[in-house]
């Protein structure tokens, strides 16, 4: 009936990319043996913004999603969400997953909905990939310290500066790379110059205040320490990142630099001197520094996608 089955597709919204949507991809990848091509589907839109004007951050910019997807194996197959969310689930099925894109395996998580007001669940998605000759795989709940790992568990902690669970239900610590631009110089005169760089638009905000994080750039990866925040005791109004990176001279204004965030250290707040503000960010530093020592992750491999 369905003889021309090409690919294995991952379904839903990767957002993160995070452990539980990688047991998901993790199925998709054990096709190609079976000599299909894994791909992912991939929505222009986050289903929650066009069904009811959501706004939702992101726990990876797009760039880093497609590049890891990419580096992992998978065709990605980019879709208007607006364009197929009225179709009823037999259409999306039979007309999309199956006519289009001749799939001959599809792989999901197991709350997975699909097709007009996700009236499709997993047991009409199986009794359809019956009927299609279309193979079925249904990853588990993946829990951590009992919480299911969802996107939206992974930017709860990230709004409580909780980095140990959001980089567990990652599967690696919360990053993005943007340009150093020019601040203020004021980190100089407090003997910590830093690398200021804006959040990628529809990034995650997390809590603000002071991390234990690393800096990646040039292939190298450095001890750092971050604010993010808005800088209240200099009256700030602009949500940035400024990140002392230690063990580093140089001029980094206009370079691409990579930040991982590790831990919380302490809540961004008000300092009455700029002499008690400087013994702080002094402590900081060391506590800082620290950490990311102990944390073992400078010494780890630097992945492709992240080079």
């Amino acid at each position: 009936m369905y003889d021309a089955k090409e690919r294995a597709l991952a379904l839903g919204y990767f957002d993160g990319l995070h452990v539980a949507h990688m047991k998901v991809l993790a199925a998709a990848l054990t096709q190609k043996k079976c000599g299909l091509v894994p791909a992912v589907l991939l929505f222009d839109r986050h289903p929650a913004e066009v069904l009811y004007g959501a706004k939702i951050s992101r726990l990876l910019t797009e760039a880093d999603r497609d590049a890891i997807l990419s580096d992992m194996g998978f065709e990605l197959i980019r879709m208007s969400f607006a364009g197929i969310k009225d179709l009823s689930p037999a259409s999306f099925f039979f007309d999309i997953l199956v006519k289009k894109l001749r799939c001959g395996f599809v792989s999901c998580g197991y709350n997975y909905t699909f097709g007009k007001n996700g009236e499709g669940s997993e047991n009409l998605l199986a009794a359809l990939c019956l009927t299609g000759g279309v193979a079925l795989s249904v990853s588990e709940q993946v829990c951590d310290n009992g919480i299911p790992v969802s996107s939206s568990a992974i930017r709860n902690a990230a709004a409580e500066g909780d980095m140990e669970t959001v980089s567990r239900m990652l599967g690696r610590p919360l990053t993005f790379e943007a340009p150093v631009f020019s601040g203020d110089h004021r980190g100089r005169k407090l003997d910590a110059p830093t690398a200021n760089q804006y959040l990628p638009d529809g990034f995650i905000r997390p809590r603000a205040g002071v991390y234990t994080s690393v800096a990646q750039f040039e292939g190298k990866r450095y001890p750092a320490v971050t604010n993010i925040g808005v800088r209240p005791t200099f009256h700030g109004d602009s949500f940035r990142s400024e990140t002392h990176i230690m063990d580093y001279s140089g001029d980094l204004y206009g370079k691409q630099i990579r930040l991982y965030l590790l831990s919380f250290l302490r809540a961004e707040r008000t300092f009455d001197s700029f002499d008690a503000l400087k013994t702080q960010i002094g402590a900081d530093i060391a506590a800082a520094k620290s950490r990311v020592c102990a944390s073992g992750f400078l010494s780890e491999k630097i992945e492709n996608v992240f080079k």
